[in-house]
């Protein structure tokens, strides 16, 4: 073989192969453009989620703060609960301290 045979077979394969690149690159560009209508539809997907993202984040603070109002509640309302036994059980010790204070007098009188 020749010094320009072998130049010459060295270009061949080498055009080849930037052919075959060239190719490759083609069908790969090919199958994963994306089309404007899809960025477009893409965008507005991620708009849509930003915004249940923020609704949700309302919707649990408001859960929050009213989770919290119904724990005062609660807790004002077990208060004043105990307030009225208290009270309920002291008037009761108190009638039955009269029934006795009536009884003896009665028995005595």
């Amino acid at each position: 073989m020749s010094r320009t045979e072998f130049v010459l077979a060295t270009a061949i394969i080498l055009f080849v192969a930037f052919c075959l690149g060239w190719f490759t690159n083609w069908l790969l560009h090919r199958f994963t453009r994306v089309a404007a209508d899809d960025v477009a539809q893409l965008d507005r997907m991620s708009q849509e989620l930003h915004e249940a993202e923020e609704t949700r984040d309302q919707a649990i603070t408001y859960l929050q703060q009213r989770e919290a109002e119904l724990t005062n509640q609660l807790s004002q309302t077990e208060a004043e609960l105990r307030a009225a036994m208290d009270g309920l059980r002291d008037a009761r010790h108190e009638a039955e301290e009269m029934r006795t204070y009536i009884a003896e007098h009665q028995q005595a009188g």
